[in-house]
Order: structure tokens, then C-alpha cells, then sequence
């Protein structure tokens, strides 16, 4: 079976649901981890699922965690992140619907 057969709306936007609530609970686990002096999520792991598709997850979760908000090379990051991923979906929802 192709995998085009699997990719569809319903199955895309449940794994965007699911992405964006494993980068929120991330956020929250590495800050809980922060403050009890553990190990803790690497950054690359948390900016790596936002660029999966977790963004909204991962800025939620920053902003209600209070957690990597003053930390200049990871908010970049995670903002050079969003450009690229609203750069593709412009790009992506402005082409035409058939290559003629």
C-alpha cells in the first residue's frame, strides 16, 4: 500500500495534535526537571519537535511553564523555526493546485 494512502487530512492533522502535545508536556517536563536540579530534555529535542509540527505546542508551553523565555539562541531559534514554517505554508497554499 502507498504511503499516500495513509497520508490523509484526518491522519495529518491527528499526528500535528499529538506533535503539538508531546512539545507542550516536553516543555513542562524540562522545567519541572530545571527546577529539581535533574537531567534534563536536550534544546535540540525541544526545537527539533517544533520543527516537526510542534510549534504551538512548544510556544504554549513556554509561555505557560515560563520556561526558555530569556534564553537569546534558543528564542531565536525557535522563532527562525516559525518563519520557515509560515514561509513553506505560504508557499505551499499559494501554488497552484495542478502542475499543467
Amino acid at each position: 500500500m502507498p504511503l499516500t494512502q495513509h497520508v490523509t487530512p484526518a491522519n495529518l492533522a491527528t499526528a500535528l495534535i499529538a506533535l503539538n502535545f508531546i512539545a507542550f508536556a516536553a516543555f513542562g517536563i524540562d522545567k519541572a526537571r530545571a527546577e529539581a536540579g535533574h537531567w534534563r530534555i536536550a534544546e535540540s529535542t525541544l526545537l527539533g519537535l517544533a520543527l516537526l509540527g510542534g510549534t504551538l505546542g512548544a510556544y504554549a508551553g513556554r509561555a505557560l511553564f515560563r520556561h526558555k523565555t530569556r534564553k537569546q539562541p534558543f528564542s531565536f531559534q525557535l522563532h527562525a523555526i516559525t518563519v520557515l514554517q509560515v514561509a513553506v505554508l505560504g508557499w505551499w497554499l499559494g501554488r497552484p493546485l495542478w502542475q499543467g
